[in-house]
């Protein structure tokens, strides 16, 4: 049976005149000139791609351009033609029933159908084998094995998976109700996580499925009930080779002393590049680490350095009395999960100026912005100090963000600052606003800009356009930026 099959029945059964199968949108008919969508989740290129290969060879596929290439294809007596057309790497599916042919009688509308049973056939990520015996346990293999990163309860709707950066309801799944979702995570659930809840109407937690992943959790209440957040975090560390770093982040993890951020919004991979680089570290040095997270997210093991990691509420009480606790627990090398606070700052300048280094993260967007963030923490009448503390201690910040990538999966474009002498000027007389001049002179320092970061991921065909565009703070630069290297794209 093909992958076009249930395609075609849909057409036959619904009495369409065509149903399209496009890269980026939904499955969708047409009927007397009016679309109607039939899936409820964009259709990804590899998935297009695999029901081309279907038809024609994969050279054939290589050859495909914008000019339609017509096929026949006789299903049930009939014979429909099959339109196969390719826009740059984004491929079309045009399926059209004989003209003036029999139609079949029409058994109901434009019901939705799920986009994972009609493609069938779509390469899929290797299944790993069903672990965990909780009942949680099953959702959580399921999330793994659909790549997703996040797994969403929610109270009165289905489980639903956040898949290469988008949500996608699991349509063959229940509805739950809160106390469904609350039996669910009771053994999940702490007695600290239990009386936190009770308390304070949501808690954080690690769970672990062993030889399934680690997951970061939040559990929460709103209107409607109970609900949780399962975030996937891998059992092994993702290598830097894996991950791609640049040589200019991986000379950073043999730094002697000074602060390195890692920046960017929730979920845009500062835990995955931190761990990637700590792991370097683990590898090629013989030092002590410490790690003071909330969660512990990756776990690391003694290779050649010895490593100490802490969890807030579970060994410490928070940020700051761990990170001043560090200072006594003779560290080389130390990790502040979130500096939240103005004295956990504080207490991070002061050990990166002490002749350790510190890897820290913030939630901001772009370098500049992460040195206005920490410099704005302090009172006005601190600040001409501490400008003068973080000239002298900043070594790096990385400004990350994740965008879907074209073929499925996600990858990240980075802004990179490196604390030269010029920087560590214009940090220390408040002319930040000139730091992104320095970064654009001095690129063969391994200094990066977000919108040039995004530009090669777009000219490598790695993301679109318009992705691009959607993650960049400075969109009208960007555009400025595509215009200038023939990159086409609507941006509206």
């Amino acid at each position: 049976m093909s992958s076009l099959d249930p395609l075609v029945d849909r057409l036959r059964s619904a009495e369409a005149d065509e149903i399209r199968v496009e890269s980026g949108q939904r499955i969708h008919m047409i009927t007397g000139g009016r679309r109607h969508d039939v899936s409820r989740e964009p259709v990804r290129p590899r998935a297009v791609e695999a029901l081309c290969l279907e038809l024609i060879s994969r050279d054939e596929m290589a050859r495909l351009t914008s000019a339609p290439r017509t096929l026949p294809l006789s299903r049930g007596g009939e014979t429909f033609e099959v339109e196969l057309s390719r826009v740059g790497r984004d491929a079309r599916i045009v399926v059209r029933r004989p003209r003036g042919g029999r139609r079949a009688e029409p058994t109901g509308a434009y019901a939705s159908v799920e986009v994972a049973a009609v493609l069938k056939k779509t390469p899929a990520r290797e299944q790993k084998p069903a672990v965990g015996g909780r009942p949680i346990d099953e959702l959580l293999n399921l999330m793994v094995n659909r790549g997703s990163s996040d797994l969403h309860l929610s109270p009165r709707c289905r489980p639903v998976l956040r898949i290469d950066g988008r949500i996608v309801f699991l349509e063959d799944r229940p509805e739950l109700s809160s106390e469904e979702i609350a039996r669910l995570l009771e053994p999940v659930l702490t007695e600290k996580s239990r009386q936190e809840l009770a308390q304070t109407w949501d808690t954080d937690l690690a769970y672990e499925v062993e030889g399934l992943a680690r997951f970061r959790v939040n559990v929460f209440h709103d209107r409607k009930g109970v609900g949780a957040v399962f975030r996937q975090i891998p059992i092994e560390v993702i290598t830097a080779d894996k991950l791609g770093l640049p040589p200019a982040i991986l000379e950073l993890c043999q730094l002697s002393k000074g602060l390195v951020i890692v920046t960017g919004p929730t979920g845009s991979g500062k835990s995955t590049t931190l761990a990637a680089m700590l792991d370097h570290v683990n590898k090629t040095r013989d030092d002590h680490i410490i790690t003071i997270e909330d969660p512990i997210e990756f776990v690391h093991p003694n290779i050649r350095c010895l490593v100490n990691q802490r969890e807030i509420s579970s060994h410490t009480r928070s940020f700051k009395s761990a990170l001043r606790a560090a200072l006594r627990e003779d560290p080389d090398i130390v990790l502040v999960g979130e500096m939240r606070d103005l004295e956990t700052v504080a207490i991070a300048l002061e050990t990166a100026e002490t002749g350790h280094l510190v890897f820290g993260t913030l939630h901001t967007t772009t370098a500049v912005s992460t040195i206005d963030r920490i410099i704005d923490q302090f009172p006005s009448g601190q600040q001409a100090q501490v400008r003068t503390m973080l000239s002298e201690s900043l070594k790096a910040v990385i400004a990350q963000v994740l965008l879907p990538k074209k073929g499925g999966g996600r990858v990240a474009a980075m802004e990179i600052l490196l604390a030269n002498t010029a920087v560590a000027s214009l940090i220390r007389e408040g002319k930040g606003f000139q730091i992104p001049s320095i970064m654009q002179t001095r690129k063969g320092e391994g200094m990066v800009l977000m919108n040039e970061s995004l530009l090669v991921l777009v000219k490598k065909g790695l993301v679109s356009a318009r992705d691009a565009w959607m993650k960049a703070v400075d969109k009208a630069g960007l555009v400025r930026l595509f215009e200038q290297h023939g990159v086409q794209g609507s941006f509206s």
